[in-house]
């Protein structure tokens, strides 16, 4: 004898009057303007360089540093070694320093200091880049001169703020359980730390210190003050450095059509670069 089987009853699909369906084209349209507006700016600066800039963009722009000002040829060899010696050197700073000021909000909440550290945070993360460059200035340069050192100085503060709110945010999605597992075997809570929580956050934190490079690549005010620019590729950090933002900011102030065109080009990678690296950390995201 077969069994009847209950077969759920579907829920009838409310239909929208005609008032209702006008008020979701509306606002939907809204929105869609909404999202256009915030696009557009970027997508006409990003044709307007490939316009002007792709022309320059050549073998030369890669392996040669910049001509006498006014003459053509030339490249920004210097300006791309620059940027990332000064990259490289403000992470270590921005990294060092953000990672472990995340792993304090996160892990040690209820620490005297922590409502301390947590408003230098956010007050750092309000601050001009231009401060950061004067801040830097005063520290370094007005003792030992301009230097890549005091650029990269000057990035690694704007990176900490950015590093320290990801990694404080990734560290909080680790499950409680898995702290608790670690110091039930006995391991002091710092192990706990370093061994456990870290490596399963990891991903985030990659993600957050891409996002921070990103976000330091194009500043040139603080540069100003700091690195001040050289026009031959410098390795040695205690002397003066370029920087793709100074060659933009110099090259686009200039009277010479062809420092302009360097300066666009210069800007159309440096976009690129920042484009390639954003992506880049949502692909890490996406897959930790």
């Amino acid at each position: 004898m077969m069994r009847a089987v209950a077969v759920p009853a579907t829920r009838p699909r409310a239909r929208l009057s005609p008032a209702r369906r006008l008020k979701n084209l509306l606002m939907g349209g809204l929105i869609l303007l909404a999202t256009l507006l915030v696009v557009a700016p970027l997508i006409l600066i990003f044709v307007y360089l490939l316009r002007e800039g792709l022309g320059a963009l050549n073998l030369d722009f890669f392996t040669r540093t910049p001509a006498p000002e006014g003459e053509a040829g030339g490249g920004l060899l210097n300006a791309i070694t620059g940027s990332l010696e000064m990259l490289a050197m403000a992470s270590v700073v921005g990294v060092l320093v953000g990672v472990a000021g995340g792993i304090f909000l996160a892990e040690y909440p209820r620490h005297p200091l922590m409502p301390t550290i947590r408003l230098l945070s956010d007050v750092l993360a309000g601050i001009p880049a231009i401060v950061m460059g004067l801040v830097a200035y005063g520290l370094i340069v007005l003792r030992f001169g301009f230097s890549g050192l005091a650029g990269a100085l000057a990035l690694g503060f704007l990176m900490i703020p950015i590093v320290v709110r990801t990694t404080e945010e990734v560290l909080k999605l680790v499950p409680q359980t898995v702290r608790e597992a670690g110091l039930s075997l006995g391991l002091p809570q710092w192990v706990v730390i370093l061994r456990v929580v870290l490596p399963a956050a990891a991903g985030g934190i990659v993600t957050g210190v891409l996002l921070a490079l990103a976000r330091v690549a194009g500043e040139a005010a603080p540069l100003l003050f700091t690195a001040f620019g050289n026009n031959s590729v410098n390795f040695d950090p205690t002397r003066p450095m370029s920087a793709l933002p100074l060659e933009i900011y110099r090259g686009a102030t200039s009277a010479y059509d062809e420092n302009q065109r360097l300066a666009k080009a210069g800007a159309l990678l440096l976009i690129s670069l920042i484009f390639v690296t954003s992506l880049l950390a949502r692909r890490v995201s996406r897959r930790k």
